[in-house]
């Protein structure tokens, strides 16, 4: 008995490991910059270099890079930074890949921390996490039909999250950035951050668009004497597009967006001044697409005339739950330590999403998390002006999603949308934050497939032991279908011998089968 099928293409893992590093490194100032007296503000990122897949395993060579901004110690009020590059090499474990497969790489810095020794010499300390995943093609086999005439089928609908798409690329952002007039030239750049923010992703013909806003702050010192530090901060909407072959605007996407690539650099402008900034950000797509398919699933199989005997196995199919685009908005205060002096002015703010929980709970996805906030200021010390301060911002939100369960699976995608630092007074900052917290949530089912049907002689005893005509009560829960099975009859000869216009069967009622084998 031939079954007919069709093949739906899905995405596994195939392997996944989490490592971490700590770096506890002293680090010496170089020659070239001069003492440091006080720490202003300092960042971090991995860089990753190359990452080369061999049986089991994942080499990885990367760089820690650190920068900070401070005040030096000779010259009162006078602004400095310096960069640090701590390498990393580390293998992971990745049981059952091979060479030429993808992964998929994140990192995340935490507890980064900078003490100073020496007005020469630095103490590193964070702690970086690898997280790896390794994902696999591969297509299961629906059973839908049967080959043969003549062969009663029980079907049952179902709706299946196809993969379409599986691609990485990378999208590269270039913008200019002029200073205003009342700016002198740009001598030296000392500080600057590049935050993608509000990241819209949208799957359409043959193509992602993507949009969202660049935010750029630059600290630098200008060629004017009698005011060198200037600052600026600029916002620049962005759209762009990717090629994505098999893509239409009805599919559901997971795409995870990371920055490979963030470089703030000067030119001259038309006149040969330095006075053009050109940012440029390059964006990874790490595309999963998907298309919601309907199935008429083959269930079981019967003939009066034979035995038939499904072989089945389990699988577990993926359905579409809900899709959810929520958002969290928060305000807080925060005071200023009395020991930095009094605010005059906030120069830069910026933020960063950390989650710490996430649960399933009634009818939705509780998240749980801070964000992590750095705002930059200055006080009214004109020996030493810039002071920097930081604040953890908490949050709990529940993202709805209407039949959520334990068997579900959830994709989670936060984005930072806006971040607003304001002056209530001298000693206090107010802080409004717009975060978008995005969820796929997929209802995953185990369900028989039927592999194949053997077809076994009816027991000739079994058949002749049988009544030709039976009164049969119908139970709660009884189908049509089961009852004509059981007694090896047909759905057609129970509707004709009583007469029913419907499938449809209430409780008890009483029905005369026939059997239509005979022996």
């Amino acid at each position: 008995m031939e079954l007919k099928k069709e093949r739906v293409q899905i995405l596994r893992v195939k392997s996944e490991a989490t490592n971490q590093i700590t770096f506890d490194e002293d680090y010496n100032v170089p020659d070239v910059k001069p003492d440091i007296g006080r720490m202003i503000q300092s960042k971090g990122e991995i860089q990753i270099e190359e990452v080369k897949l061999n049986e089991d395993q994942a080499f990885i060579r990367a760089k820690l890079c650190v920068d900070l901004l401070y005040v030096g110690e000779e010259e009162e009020g006078r602004v400095y930074s310096l960069s640090a590059s701590l390498p990393i090499e580390e293998t992971l474990n990745l049981e059952g890949i091979e060479s030429g497969d993808k992964i998929c790489l994140k990192w995340e810095i935490e507890d980064l921390s900078l003490h100073v020794i020496n007005s020469r010499k630095l103490n590193i300390k964070a702690l970086v996490t690898f997280f790896a995943v390794v994902d696999e093609l591969g297509d299961i086999a629906l059973p839908v039909g049967i080959e043969e005439e003549g062969i009663s089928c029980k079907k049952k609908n179902v709706r299946i999250m196809g993969l379409r798409v599986h691609k990485k690329d990378t999208m590269r952002l270039k913008e200019e950035i002029p200073l205003a007039s009342n700016k002198p030239n740009i001598h030296e750049i000392l500080w600057h951050t590049l935050e993608i923010r509000g990241v819209d992703l949208r799957p359409d013909e043959d193509k992602v668009s993507v949009k969202g806003e660049l935010f750029v702050f630059v600290l630098y010192e200008g060629d004017d004497e009698g005011n060198p530090l200037q600052w600026m901060e600029h916002s620049i909407p962005f759209r762009g597009e990717v090629e994505c072959a098999g893509c239409t605007g009805d599919m559901i996407p997971n795409i995870e967006v990371s920055a490979l690539q963030k470089e703030l650099g000067v030119k001259p402008d038309p006149d040969g001044e330095e006075r053009l900034m050109q940012a440029e950000v390059v964006l990874e797509l790490d595309m999963k697409i998907y298309q919601e398919e309907e199935h008429e699933l083959l269930m079981d199989v019967y003939t009066p005339t034979m035995e038939c005997n499904p072989v089945v196995h389990n699988e577990i199919l993926d359905g579409l739950l809900v899709r959810n685009f929520s958002k969290c908005r928060l305000n807080d205060r925060v005071e200023v330590k009395e020991t930095q002096g009094k605010i005059l002015q906030i120069c830069h703010s910026q933020g960063k999403i950390k989650v710490d929980k996430t649960k399933i709970v009634e009818n939705g996805i509780l998240v749980e998390g801070v964000v992590q906030i750095k705002v930059l200021y200055i006080v009214g010390n004109d020996d030493m002006p810039f002071y920097s301060m930081e604040a953890m911002i908490p949050f709990s939100h529940v993202i709805e999603a209407k039949g959520v369960d334990e068997n579900c699976i959830y994709f989670l995608r936060t984005d930072l949308e806006q971040l607003s630092t304001t002056m209530v007074d001298s000693n206090e900052i107010e802080v409004k934050i717009v975060l978008n917290l995005n969820a796929l949530v997929l209802c995953r089912e185990e369900v028989p497939l039927m592999e194949e049907v053997e077809e076994i002689p009816l027991d000739p005893y079994r058949i002749q032991n049988m009544p030709g005509i039976t009164v049969y009560m119908v139970q709660p829960g009884d189908t049509l279908w089961d009852i004509a099975k059981n007694f090896y009859t047909t759905t057609d000869q129970i509707k004709q011998v009583n007469q029913l216009s419907t499938e449809q069967l209430q409780p008890y009622q009483p029905l005369l089968l026939v059997k239509e084998v005979q022996r």
